[in-house]
């Protein structure tokens, strides 16, 4: 019975490679750690490019949302998607773009929106808005929104800084759709938008993909 015998060539090869010092066999750590951080670091990158968290501050959306709650924002809803009635988003105060207030759209471009004693008309039809309790105590006048703005209220009508005070928003300064409230644990979930329609007319939407950030 035959056995195979070692190139002995091969075993001369071998013997002139050099062992690895201790320097050496630590070098594929150093490497794994820093790929491990770098890939990190563009992660971390993407995963702000696509969404961001932003805590709410007042009452503004009571009972739906409320001061302390902590929502993750998706910045890309209206690169991908359309804007809609009913979104929740949070945008830049054009006043004051350093800050930034959550609002729910109820007016969209080339609307005709009135609010009398506190029922917003849309299109001379009023709005059936369900997550409001009590309707504020407050008018506006014929308005038709212009192009590339929406019409936003806090769902506290009564305490809300919005488009009723200050006007159409620009939809350039929105900067994304609240998706989740992770914090406190007590309100985890999906928050919820409502697709309105003003009676009879069917939904209307506007599409923002070609808008700047």
């Amino acid at each position: 019975m035959s056995e195979a015998q070692p190139d002995p060539s091969a075993i001369e090869e071998r013997a002139d490679i050099p062992l690895p010092s201790k320097a050496r066999r630590s070098m594929p750590l150093w490497r794994d750690v820093l790929e491990t951080l770098l890939l990190a670091l563009v992660a971390f990158a993407l995963l702000h490019l696509v969404a961001q968290n932003y805590r709410v501050e007042g009452p503004s959306m009571e009972p739906n949302l409320h001061a302390g709650q902590f929502l993750v924002v998706n910045k890309l809803a209206y690169r991908l998607g359309t804007l809609q009635r009913g979104d929740i988003v949070v945008f830049r105060y054009p006043n004051d773009p350093q800050r930034s207030f959550i609002k729910r759209v109820v007016g969209l471009p080339g609307d005709h929106l009135q609010i009398v004693r506190g029922q917003v008309h849309i299109n001379a039809q009023p709005l059936v808005e369900p997550y409001v309790h009590e309707p504020g105590h407050y008018a506006h006048p014929p308005t038709v929104i212009e192009p590339d703005h929406v019409f936003v209220l806090g769902d506290n009508r009564d305490n809300s800084s919005d488009s009723h005070r200050w006007g159409s928003l620009p939809v350039r300064y929105i900067i994304g759709k609240a998706v989740l409230c992770y914090w406190p644990a007590l309100y985890w979930g999906l928050v919820q938008h409502q697709w309105l329609v003003e009676q009879p007319t069917s939904l209307r939407s506007i599409d923002m993909e070609s808008e700047p950030g």
